[in-house]
């Protein structure tokens, strides 16, 4: 009888916290209203993570086009939540990134956080795919540490693969939501975000089916996965995680695309997880060189 396989890839001893979207910066919650967030309920759980006395944090606005007051809105935040050394990186062109690298991996170097704001994900691969920065901020997440967290946009650009076009008008549609390489902290991992209140669950559905090892997780706003030992998922916040699984997929047309046919897919697993609920994301795809 043969042993199983060793999995030589390395385990991240930092931790990942994507974030659903529209997480409570400070907003007092309303009375009548029963799913209300707890305030600041989530960003003090990513503040807990760092763990460390006067903790230095990276925020990265590049995925937005209202950069510096989407950071002026997270310093008031995080400096209710305790943290005081906070820097702001923001790139508009990749060419800027490539005349920045240094500084940036240099700050990443001193960060014990990042931080990755909302906007439009393919920015973030756009500008920083392929980068130095990229690269050593993946070397400090696995060997040194470092807390990642991004939401919305900053969240659904942790994962490959990434989705990033394909509308609640024409996520019915086979072969309508649009696909590439994420940044990779998360392998054979897509997210989704604002996942219950966008109505999404279809368009995560069609990125399983094009390739079932792949699974989905549709975080709804207010709400957060934390990630150790890159595997090990928790649940956090108001809101719900979905998890989508293909494995067991046994018809679908999604290959049937460019017709305007409407999706159909049989033999999907789905999970729906709230707060304290943890899981192991499956690793069906041995590493390799």
């Amino acid at each position: 009888m043969k042993e199983a396989p060793i999995n030589e890839c390395p385990v991240p001893s930092g931790v990942l916290m994507p974030i659903g979207g529209h997480e409570n910066k400070g907003e007092l919650p309303k009375d009548k209203d029963k799913l209300h967030p707890k305030r600041l309920e989530v960003l003090g759980i990513f503040k807990d993570l760092i763990n460390v006395t006067n903790p230095s944090l990276e925020i990265i606005t590049s995925a937005s086009s209202e950069g510096d007051d989407l950071f002026k809105e997270y310093v008031r935040t995080f400096n209710e939540l305790g943290i005081e050394k906070i820097g702001h990186i923001h790139h508009d062109d990749r060419n800027g990134v490539l005349q920045d690298c240094h500084e940036c991996v240099e700050r990443v170097d001193k960060a014990d956080a990042v931080f990755f704001s909302g906007g439009d994900q393919l920015k973030l691969t756009y500008l920083y795919g392929g980068t130095d920065f990229l690269l050593q901020l993946k070397q400090r997440y696995i060997q040194e540490g470092l807390i990642i967290g991004g939401t919305s946009a900053g969240a659904m650009a942790l994962s490959t693969p990434m989705i990033y076009a394909g509308s609640q008008e024409v996520q019915q549609i086979s072969g309508e939501i649009k696909i590439t390489t994420g940044l990779e902290f998360l392998k054979d991992v897509c997210i989704d975000t604002h996942f219950v209140y966008r109505g999404r669950f279809v368009r995560m559905s069609q990125v399983v089916a094009t390739n079932p090892t792949c699974i989905g997780l549709g975080i709804e706003e207010d709400t957060a996965l934390i990630i150790r030992n890159g595997i090990e998922a928790e649940v956090a916040g108001s809101g719900v995680v979905i998890k989508i699984e293909g494995r067991a997929i046994h018809d679908s047309n999604i290959t049937e695309f460019g017709d305007n046919e409407k999706i159909t897919i049989k033999g999907l697993n789905v999970d729906i997880l709230s707060a304290g609920n943890s899981f192991i994301i499956p690793q069906t795809n041995p590493p390799h060189i």
